[in-house]
């Protein structure tokens, strides 16, 4: 699979030459590996997403989930190539070695997940929330609810979900009204009714492991009032053997727009009074706690939008490269040549490299992040990579998502007519991709939580220092001299943002609702700054590279930086005249206008 192949030679530059991870292996949790261990993980990944995931692409687009009698029918083939990645140990990769994982960090599991959701985002999905339920009771859960459901998620006898959404509380969470009573003889009755719950019914296990926010009888109003509740589908006996139905009971399925393959369920907890589950973590706390995992699916969500957008470059350069069509000169009698030859085909490719590319480094730069906070060698550098963390994980999620879908609108546009037929992949991305804007807190909470919370935080002590390490590329990069004009216009860019940010965030305790207004813009702004910070490193990298064998590669890499800054980052700028204007259009509008 050519795409695949490609994405791996990126992932390959980003990882090593890009953010050094192999120095990772200096902390005492990573020493046992090195850049081999990492290499060899991708490959087995990379050989899983090729034979067992990308074949499931296109199958399940076309043979969504269907209710019969009661029961989730997926297609047969689904449930064997999940077990293929689940035996090779990918479920457990970040886990300890005594728990049977492979102790890696999390910046190289990213990666490998990476590959699988380049494949088939539909079926990586029921994985992938797996892993968020177990890290979730690996850090909440009792010594007993680990030994209960911690190795049959990582074995993949079990799968998990979050349980959040109801019908008349969507991203409003304060309006939850799921209900938990203790019971005489321990654990909580459940009732709820929970809508768009992501992999929430399927036979591909054994038993599916909910965490469903609840409240206890005593519970405060509004979101200080959720606790979280373990809720399996079956109850689980004292063997770990699935014992009598928990009546968990699926209502219905939705039917999507794009990534059909994964199930989207109405579930009902204790119609039949018979709901029974445990409290993970504190009374009270259980949105604190789903954070956790919410904060983990974001960084998930950035690198599924990013790979769909690679999928979408590589399919629309490789039909570019083969299809002829047009002239290179005004004469007729001329040959036509491949539409790649015509500038603004290329202009479309190099956006779409740009996003995906630069999306990517964003999210696994995140990963590195996550790592740093648990591995780094004073508690002051933990913390910096945390609060760094905290701060960038709306902008991963919600600038790789939005732009993402960006670059599968432009591999449709290449592929002109055929682009928009199903006989190539790329309105699939597309639609896949569209989802990625509203799951997991949508593009406009994102930018709610980056500025009315993120860039203010400890007086804004994480944006300070990711304008160091700005500030550090810029000064490596005024060394060379072909990026010495890129390290300019990147201080320019960031002295803006620095401005603007400063204006809004002395404007919020005066007039919350006008300074963010516009938080949507200022995630954009951010998003791209930031990525332009990115394609700067990468440009470091690849510019030290260019004598190897592999010099295309590294050209590519200077020729998408240097298009990211001429035509992606000076889009900031009217973006900044109208963020520091404080235009009260949007709060004063009369609602009988629109």
């Amino acid at each position: 699979m050519p795409a695949l192949s490609a994405q791996r030679r990126d992932l390959d530059f980003l990882l090593f030459d890009m953010l050094g991870v192999q120095g990772l292996t200096r902390a005492p949790r990573f020493v046992e590996h090195s850049r081999e261990t990492f290499g060899a993980a991708l490959d087995a990944a990379q050989e899983i997403a090729e034979r067992e995931y990308a074949p499931l692409n296109a199958l399940l687009d076309a043979d969504e989930p269907r209710m019969v009698n009661g029961e989730v029918r997926l297609p047969a083939e689904l449930k064997p190539a999940l077990a293929k990645a689940l035996a090779a140990g990918f479920n457990a990769a970040t886990f300890d070695a005594d728990q049977g994982g492979m102790q890696l960090p999390q910046v190289v599991a990213q990666s490998c997940w990476a590959l699988f959701k380049g494949a088939c985002v539909a079926a990586d999905t029921y994985c992938s929330l797996s892993i968020g339920v177990a890290n979730m009771l690996s850090r909440f859960g009792t010594p007993a609810q680990r030994a209960t459901y911690l190795g049959p998620l990582l074995s993949g006898r079990c799968f998990g979900t979050m349980v959040l959404t109801e019908p008349q509380a969507g991203s409003a969470l304060a309006d939850v009204r799921a209900s938990a009573t203790p019971l005489a003889h321990g654990g909580y009755a459940i009732r709820a009714q929970k809508i768009f719950i992501t992999a929430g019914d399927h036979g591909l296990a054994e038993n599916i492991v909910h965490l469903v926010l609840a409240r206890l009888p005593d519970a405060p109003a509004g979101v200080k009032g959720l606790s979280l509740f373990i809720v399996p589908k079956y109850r689980v006996e004292p063997d770990g053997s699935c014992g009598a139905a928990n009546d968990v009971v699926l209502a219905g399925l939705i039917h999507k727009m794009g990534s059909k393959g994964t199930t989207s369920a109405l579930l009902q907890f204790g119609a039949q009074g018979a709901c029974v589950g445990e409290l993970l973590g504190e009374p009270h706390q259980g949105l604190a706690c789903m954070f956790h995992m919410m904060n983990e699916a974001r960084i998930n969500v950035g690198i599924a939008a990013t790979m769909l957008a690679a999928a979408g470059y590589r399919h629309a350069l490789a039909y570019a490269r083969e299809r002829v069509q047009g002239r290179a000169s005004a004469d007729p009698r001329s040959n036509p040549v491949p539409i790649v030859r015509h500038a603004d085909v290329r202009r479309m490719l190099l956006a779409q490299k740009a996003i995906a590319e630069g999306g990517l480094s964003l999210c696994l730069q995140g990963a590195l992040w996550a790592d740093e906070q648990q591995v780094a060698d004073s508690a002051q550098a933990r913390d910096l990579a945390g609060a760094l963390l905290d701060l960038m994980t709306p902008v991963i999620k919600a600038w790789c998502a939005s732009q993402g879908r960006v670059a599968n609108a432009l591999a449709i546009q290449v592929l002109g007519g055929y682009g928009y037929t199903r006989d190539h992949p790329v309105e699939q991305h597309y639609r896949d991709n569209r989802l990625n804007s509203i799951h997991e807190g949508t593009d406009g909470i994102q930018a709610l939580d980056l500025l009315g919370r993120k860039v203010g935080a400890r007086g804004g002590e994480a944006l300070a220092a990711l304008g160091r390490l700005v500030a550090s590329t810029i000064a490596q990069s005024r060394l060379s001299p072909p990026l010495a004009e890129l390290a300019a216009a990147l201080e320019r860019a960031w002295g803006e943002l620095h401005d603007t940010t400063a204006l809004l965030v002395r404007e919020l305790p005066r007039a919350p609702q006008l300074a963010l207004a516009n938080a949507s813009l200022y995630l954009h702004v951010f998003g791209h700054t930031v990525v332009a910070w990115m394609w700067l490193r990468q440009a470091l990298a690849a510019a030290s590279r260019l004598e190897s064998p592999d010099q295309a590669f590294h050209q590519a890499k200077l020729a998408a930086t240097h298009y990211f800054f001429r035509y992606e980052l000076p889009q900031t700028r009217p973006l900044h005249d109208l963020l520091r204007r404080l235009d009260p259009l949007l709060t004063e509008l009369d609602d009988a206008v629109l």
